[in-house]
């Protein structure tokens, strides 16, 4: 299952994850990625993960070709933080901060919650609020 959470700032895709999580849970976890996209230059995850399992083989090749997609584009994601008590988890979230160095991703504990949700939430140097269109100039 693949639920979306509300996050205290716009440029947080917040999300719960546990079971298996099938091609249309994870469609809606996508739409929502670039939907936050369109309206913040950069996005930060947060994630809780809770006796994940894994996912269908459909949702499986779905994850893998839009991840594809984004690896020219990975200047529009700041941080990850991955919440889970399942040790290996944690590992890849750790391995994935070395894996993907533009992007921060942290692992923390079910007791951080609120620690990592802040962590998530924190856009150092950039403004959070939504993109708006320069005023037309007269001429």
């Amino acid at each position: 299952m693949l639920e979306l959470i509300a996050a205290p700032a716009p440029h947080v895709v917040a999300m719960r994850v546990s079971g298996c999580i099938d091609a249309n849970e994870l469609q809606h976890g996508i739409d929502a990625i670039e939907q936050a996209k369109k309206s913040h230059d950069k996005i930060s995850f947060y994630i809780e993960v809770d006796n994940l399992r894994w996912m269908t083989g459909t949702a499986l090749v779905r994850d893998i070709g839009y991840g594809l997609t984004q690896f020219g584009r990975m200047d529009h994601f700041h941080r990850i933080a991955v919440v889970s008590d399942q040790q290996w988890m944690r590992s890849v979230a750790s391995v994935q901060n070395q894996l993907f160095s533009s992007i921060e991703v942290r692992p923390f504990k079910k007791e951080e919650k609120e620690t990592a949700m802040q962590w998530a939430c924190e856009l150092l140097g950039t403004d959070t609020t939504p993109e708006k269109e320069a005023p037309a100039q007269s001429g």
